[in-house]
């Protein structure tokens, strides 16, 4: 009972039910619009990507692009069952905001490589407990 009154509790969901919040989704198209990028849109599918491995991130302790069964990026945007092209994943830990995560990746070569690639479309950012943030970039099926 107790493992999973703290599974209950991992998520603090950047987004809800309708979308993303609105705070997310403008930190990272106001990088993108200065850039000359297109902004992104939400995708719930891959919310359920982000939430997937926060969660297990958060269970087993670990903090990792590889899930704790050998996952990658692609294998868990796979069995959300989106049809993908591009992917990208950024992972962050203690930021106790979004304004934090996102100056941090903003700092990170690769992180800004991802939150600047013209070849994604849309993403998903989950803050999990323990302030462990997941955020998932794609483009749907080419």
């Amino acid at each position: 009972m107790k493992r999973k009154m703290h599974l209950a509790t991992v998520f603090a969901v950047m987004a809800s039910g309708a979308g993303a919040n609105p705070q997310a989704t403008g930190a990272i198209n106001e990088l993108r619009l200065a850039q000359g990028l297109p902004a992104l849109g939400y995708s719930s599918v891959l919310e359920r990507a982000a939430q997937a491995h926060a969660a297990d991130m958060a269970e087993s302790g670990r903090f990792s692009h590889t899930g704790s069964d050998g996952s990658d990026l692609a294998d868990r945007v796979s069995r959300t069952g989106y049809g993908w092209c591009a992917v990208a994943e950024n992972i962050a830990k203690g930021q106790r905001t979004l304004a934090e995560v996102m100056a941090a990746w903003e700092a990170s070569p690769g992180h800004r490589a991802n939150l600047l690639s013209p070849e994604v479309t849309e993403f998903a950012l989950i803050e999990a407990e323990g302030h462990t943030w997941v955020m998932v970039l794609g483009a749907p099926g080419c």
